[in-house]
């Protein structure tokens, strides 16, 4: 159903705060339609995406180990990988 939403389970280190919630706000985006909330959606938007996270994390916590890590990293992780490779001088895929 949404594509960008990439699997949290398995990574190393393990998902963080940060990663659940932007997996969750993806998710909550996607079924809404609410690209960006106005008055009238935020706090029912903010809401779902709260109550999503933290099941999120619950289910993280619960399901056994994975035997290899996800195949791709979370969108928050390549960002953070390019920028310490610009402060380096490295390149990143």
């Amino acid at each position: 159903m949404c594509r960008n939403i990439t699997t949290l389970r398995g990574l190393q280190p393990g998902a963080t705060a940060e990663e659940i919630e932007a997996a969750a706000r993806q998710y909550v985006r996607k079924v809404s339609g609410v690209q960006k909330t106005s008055a009238a959606t935020e706090a029912a938007f903010e809401s779902a995406v709260s109550a999503i996270a933290a099941t999120t994390a619950e289910l993280l916590d619960a399901l056994p180990p994975r035997q290899q890590p996800p195949p791709t990293l979370p969108p928050l992780r390549r960002i953070n990988a390019k920028k310490a490779a610009v402060s380096t001088g490295t390149s990143v895929r």
